[in-house]
């Protein structure tokens, strides 16, 4: 190999130099070899065999300087890979992280080492092959499922579409990162609702749009209701007007079933995804649904356009739809029954296509509650 003696040289060298020479022998190899760029196989070949000689005999703190070095270079076979995984010490996650191409079976060797966060550098890798990622998601770890969740190179689909979506419900890193994905079904998120951002909640609700869902055990209880859904929306708008959100507590623990903590995150949410989910449920309108979410809602200066997005919602989401969603809240489904084919989104929203600026729906709600105000004013 060129840059190298030969390799009965080095051989003679450290038989008769001592462990000093050795140590030295390892790191002029090691850096000479990296400094070599893409060797052919026979000088591969060569190296394999004094590196496999070297690296037992020196010192531990030579050995990691070598490997380390080693680990630079720009081909690695996976016996040179073994050597700089088994040497590195504390620079092995850096390695894991930057090394151009890494066989599976050293991913592998990791991976059985059960070293969570070496396994989590693996897990960002854009190389893993499908038997490297049936080994990462078999690890009941965290790290390594908030890193497999983030990572791009990952489609999320058949098993691992099953592995993400049970481990957001139980980590909201992961259900976040999930969120910001385009080709992760949002609706898969639902159980995960209330710990995720306002706008990956409205993510949520607006991947339920234009499709259908399984009939939501929620729905019974709904049906069962004596109260009509005008009667709701006026009772709901006058509690909120009065800031009377542990009554609207109350009341939507109620209606719902669902526990007093869950209705009172509901009535204390100031962006109204959540309410809205209620009020499509039990078949509002979006004339109605609006003037309760006005109440409701703080949005400032974004105040119109949040309301227009909730109009176009009411328009484009079922009440089916949204009992479902309640219905995942309460943990009462199998939110994978999504991925059938008949429970599909049957038409897309272009992101080509511009926002509405002006919504007529958002105008006559606002009307009415200024018709309201007079009225009380007078």
């Amino acid at each position: 190999m060129l840059g190298f003696q030969p390799y009965e040289t080095f051989q003679l060298l450290i038989e008769t130099g001592g462990i000093d020479r050795t140590n030295t022998l390892l790191i002029a190899a090691c850096d000479a070899y990296t400094r070599r760029g893409k060797p052919t196989p026979p000088e591969m070949e060569q190296f394999e065999a004094l590196a496999g000689r070297l690296f037992p005999t020196a010192a531990p703190q030579a050995r990691a300087k070598g490997a380390a070095i080693l680990g630079r270079a720009e081909m690695l076979s996976p016996m040179l890979e073994r050597l700089v995984v088994e040497n590195i010490g504390e620079d092995l996650n850096s390695f894991l992280q930057s090394a151009t191409a890494l066989s599976d079976q050293t991913m592998l060797d990791v991976i059985a080492r059960e070293d969570i966060p070496a396994a989590a550098i693996l897990a960002t890798r854009s190389d893993l092959s499908n038997v490297v990622l049936a080994k990462l998601f078999q690890l009941n770890s965290r790290k390594v499922y908030r890193a497999l969740a983030a990572n791009p190179a990952i489609q999320p689909r058949g098993a691992y579409l099953s592995a993400l979506a049970r481990s957001a419900q139980m980590d909201h890193i992961v259900a976040e990162s999930l969120a910001k994905r385009s080709d992760f079904d949002a609706a898969l998120l639902a159980p995960a609702f209330f710990d995720l951002s306002d706008s990956d909640r409205i993510k949520v609700i607006q991947a339920f749009a234009h499709r259908g869902t399984p009939i939501a055990p929620i729905s019974k209880t709904i049906e069962q209701l004596t109260v009509a859904s005008a009667d709701l929306t006026k009772a709901l708008m006058k509690l909120f007007s009065e800031n009377r959100r542990p009554e609207v507590t109350r009341l939507l623990s109620q209606i719902t079933g669902l526990d007093e903590v869950r209705c009172g995150q509901i009535a204390h949410d100031v962006t109204g995804a959540s309410l809205f989910v209620i009020l499509r449920a039990f078949g509002c309108s979006a004339y109605d649904g609006l003037k309760v979410l006005i109440h409701a809602t703080s949005h400032d200066s974004e105040r119109s356009q949040a309301l227009a997005d909730f109009a176009t919602l009411f328009g484009n989401v079922t009440p089916e739809s949204m009992a479902y969603l309640m219905s995942a809240w309460r943990g009462e489904v199998n939110l994978l029954e999504l991925n059938k084919p008949e429970y599909k989104p049957f038409s897309e929203t272009s992101r080509r296509t511009p926002a509405a600026t002006h919504n007529p729906v958002v105008d006559q709600a606002i009307e009415a509650l200024a018709r309201i105000g007079l009225r009380r004013a007078g």
